[in-house]
């Protein structure tokens, strides 16, 4: 069953300054198998749908068989190093409106890029950036470490003052593209999904945010939120789904339009995990992705 809310939107007045940062722990990822750049973990097979993103364990074929242009591209970031970030261009004539692609904590990973060529496949300018570039091993980024649990360590460091300036200059980067149209959305997923949410409490030109299974920012910071927000969870998620229902009353509150979707029986992570949950994580991405697609489009027209 999904629970769906949905919330009219209406403009919020001014920018405040940022709030603190919304925290998505998620320790008990923490000690999975090894990034996916090395092995990824043993799991269930499920059926290719080429209609959704692959989940963790066929990412990297999915990649390998893509025929959409992906690239890496190093990010120039005011007043700091650039960041390397994997960038996907979709098959069409006019120009595409830019979707930032923000990765869970276990970094830039295969499943993320995975991700990104799917968005393509729908037709955006998809950037996936690599928000610790310069923390890894000889001022590497998510390929220079060794374990997932380092990547973890490293995610966590990260300040919301580095992370908006990051995802700033990926924006500014994307609407640079000559391929684009202007209209940049953002996409999450665990801690990334947090940091969509976040990141649209602080960016007001931003179009769309979509947050999969990521927590809410808190009320004060609520008031900045100016683009509508997706949010897409797992109904085993008590964690995160504790901070849907604070968030729905406060954005209803000001007029602000979030439109959470639960899904029964699926757990935290589900899209990348569609092989686990006896099928629940999988039936919650056949109906989540769907959703997210039209949402993007809606709102980067």
């Amino acid at each position: 069953m999904i629970r769906t809310c949905t919330i009219p939107l209406v403009l919020a007045a001014a920018l405040v300054p940022v709030q603190a940062f919304a925290q998505d722990a998620h320790a008990a990822h923490a000690t999975e198998a090894p990034i996916a750049q090395a092995a990824p973990p043993q799991a269930a097979s499920v059926p290719d749908n080429p209609s959704l993103p692959a989940g963790e364990e066929g990412a990297k074929a999915r990649l390998e068989k893509s025929p959409r242009h992906g690239e890496y591209a190093d990010v120039p970031v005011p007043g700091g190093s650039p960041i390397r970030a994997w960038v996907v261009y979709p098959e069409r004539k006019d120009k595409a409106p830019v979707v930032i692609v923000i990765h869970e904590i276990f970094g830039l990973s295969d499943w993320i890029r995975n991700v990104a060529d799917q968005l393509a496949r729908e037709g955006f300018i998809a950037i996936a950036p690599d928000l610790i570039t310069g923390k890894g091993p000889n001022g590497g980024g998510t390929e220079s470490v060794s374990s997932r649990d380092d990547v973890v360590a490293l995610v966590r460091k990260l300040t919301p003052e580095e992370v908006d300036a990051r995802m700033n200059a990926v924006r500014a980067y994307g609407m640079k593209l000559p391929a684009a149209d202007g209209k940049t959305a953002t996409i999450g997923f665990c801690w990334g999904g947090a940091t969509s949410f976040r990141y649209a409490t602080v960016q007001p030109d931003l179009s769309a945010a979509v947050v999969y299974y990521g927590t809410a920012p808190e009320a004060p910071a609520l008031a900045n939120v100016k683009a509508p927000v997706l949010g897409l969870y797992g109904g085993d998620d008590a964690r995160v789904n504790a901070t849907i229902e604070p968030a729905s009353a406060e954005l209803k509150k000001l007029g602000k339009s979030y439109e959470p979707n639960v899904y029964d029986g699926a757990g935290h992570g589900f899209l990348r995990a569609q092989a686990e949950r006896d099928g629940a994580n999988r039936a919650a991405a056949e109906k989540a992705w769907p959703r997210t697609i039209e949402f993007l489009k809606q709102h980067t027209k």
